[in-house]
């Protein structure tokens, strides 16, 4: 999928009410969070980095389980697994370098491609921990979009990709989002200018849809695409490794 038609959302801005915000929880706090372990043991949540594939991996790259994550920021089914899931899953399963996990963004609409992008400006770590602020605040900073006037939709529909990038994130107070994740305005500045990055998300799209992804959040355990989507279904597959 081209970015150039993900940007067509752009022309339906507003979001049927109650589509995300009754199931999103809005508390914040995955369990990602780079805290002490304890100086006897080592913390692999300390350790991220990117991937080739275009996504971002915290914990042991040689884990028994690797998962991959294809998530929307968007997506209140991403949210929900995270509230339900995150403490555990990054808390124990990652800490203790017996899971690591992959995050690709999957975008879905014109916020999610705000988000995954300003996202993807920050340090690996940071990463991980502004997306699960963004999962964990969907209510408030994606109901910005709600109050936006005709002609400031108009405004968006004008712009070229790029700039209309960093006018959601200036909307959705992404920007004061990301700087509080280590992304200064200079940085943000550079990063949300950058075409590469942008391709990047198409790119990271298509290849998601080649491998069987239709839709988020969509698990992979070692290379396996996962017929389950929710914490109580995917922690007994990695209770096997």
């Amino acid at each position: 999928m081209k970015l150039r038609t993900l940007i067509a959302f752009l022309a339906a801005l507003a979001l049927p009410a109650g589509a995300w915000a009754q199931r999103n929880p809005t508390t914040v706090g995955r369990g990602g969070e780079m805290r002490s372990n304890g100086p006897d043991q080592r913390d692999w949540r300390q350790t991220a980095e990117r991937t080739p594939e275009g996504g971002f991996r915290i914990g042991n790259p040689n884990a028994r389980a690797r998962v991959i994550e294809y998530l929307s920021l968007t997506c209140p089914h991403c949210a929900e697994f995270a509230h339900e899931g995150g403490e555990a899953l990054f808390g124990d399963y990652v800490r203790s370098g017996r899971v690591s996990v992959e995050y690709r963004n999957y975008v879905l609409n014109a916020y999610d491609l705000a988000a995954a992008f300003i996202t993807r400006c920050a340090a690996p770590r940071n990463y991980f921990e502004m997306s699960h602020e963004l999962l964990g605040t969907q209510p408030r900073w994606m109901g910005r979009m709600q109050g936006l006037t005709d002609a400031q939709r108009n405004e968006l529909r004008a712009l070229q990709p790029l700039q209309a990038m960093q006018r959601i994130v200036a909307m959705l107070g992404l920007d004061a989002v990301a700087s509080r994740h280590g992304i200064g305005a200079a940085a943000q500045r550079s990063c949300l200018a950058s075409q590469a990055g942008l391709d990047q998300l198409g790119t990271m799209h298509q290849a998601a849809e080649a491998a069987g992804v239709t839709g988020t959040p969509t698990f992979f355990i070692n290379g396996q695409i996962a017929q389950v989507n929710t914490w109580a279904q995917i922690e007994p597959l990695l209770r096997g490794h």
